[in-house]
């Protein structure tokens, strides 16, 4: 299986907001980042924009 790659990018913002998300992966025991990625990961699959998975089962 071929690892993931990621790419990184900075994200701009506010103090409140980021204690707010801080807070909840805390309450979820994520990291902020991983936080971060569970949310878009989450409104992505809501909007029906991720892409599909490729079925990598074989069947005979």
């Amino acid at each position: 299986m071929m690892p993931k790659s990621t790419k990184s990018f900075i994200l701009r913002v506010d103090t409140e907001m980021m204690n707010a998300i801080e807070a909840w992966a805390a309450d979820e025991f994520r990291s902020t980042n991983g936080q971060l990625q569970w949310i878009l990961t989450e409104a992505l699959r809501k909007a029906g924009r991720l892409p599909k998975k490729k079925d990598t089962s074989s069947s005979p």
